[in-house]
Formats: structure tokens, C-alpha cells, sequence
């Protein structure tokens, strides 16, 4: 069972530089971090409860985005948490997080 969580959980093909920008007790960001960390990716979170000033920088980055969370992968913006989960269906997500 610990091999299969590893085999899960420790997935050396996840290169990718991703940031988050999250509040704390937002349910989109904690099923999108969920998501990531299913699939071993390493992120850096940003988190922006109650400062106005991050939240410029993030809308700023995200084209203008206000809503929480907004994804980087590569400097390239995802989206939100429905962005993540959708070019997961489609197959996009794991070639995007093992690009360097």
C-alpha cells in the first residue's frame, strides 16, 4: 500500500514551475491544490486573504482575473480551479506539468 501511495504521490515527470494564488478557506483553491498535489506537482501558493495589493499583482498576471484561485503553470495563466480540472480531462495537464 505505501509503494502505491508513493507511485502516486511522488511523481518525478511533474517539472513544471506552478504558482497559486489562494485564499485560505476557499473551496476552489483547496480542490484545486488537491488536484496538484495528486499529482506530486511542487507549487508555489500565494496566499492573498485580505491584501489588496497582492490581489492587483494577481489580477494584473491573470488579465484581469479577480476571483481565487488563478493558476500559473510556466508563467503561462490556466485559469481557475474549473480551468485546472477541464485540460485535466482533456489531457493537457500532465504534458504542460512536465514541461521544464
Amino acid at each position: 500500500m505505501l509503494n502505491l501511495f508513493k507511485s502516486l504521490f511522488n511523481r518525478p515527470d511533474a517539472k513544471a514551475n506552478v504558482e497559486i494564488y489562494t485564499w485560505q478557506t476557499c473551496p476552489y483553491c483547496i480542490r484545486a491544490k488537491l488536484l496538484l498535489k495528486w499529482k506530486g506537482v511542487q507549487f508555489t501558493e500565494y496566499k492573498i486573504d485580505g491584501d489588496g495589493a497582492a490581489r492587483i499583482k494577481m489580477a494584473e498576471r491573470a488579465n484581469g482575473g479577480r476571483s481565487v484561485p488563478q493558476i500559473f503553470i510556466n508563467s503561462q495563466h490556466i485559469g481557475g480551479c474549473d480551468d485546472l480540472y477541464a485540460i485535466d480531462r482533456q489531457g493537457q495537464l500532465d504534458p504542460l506539468l512536465a514541461q521544464a
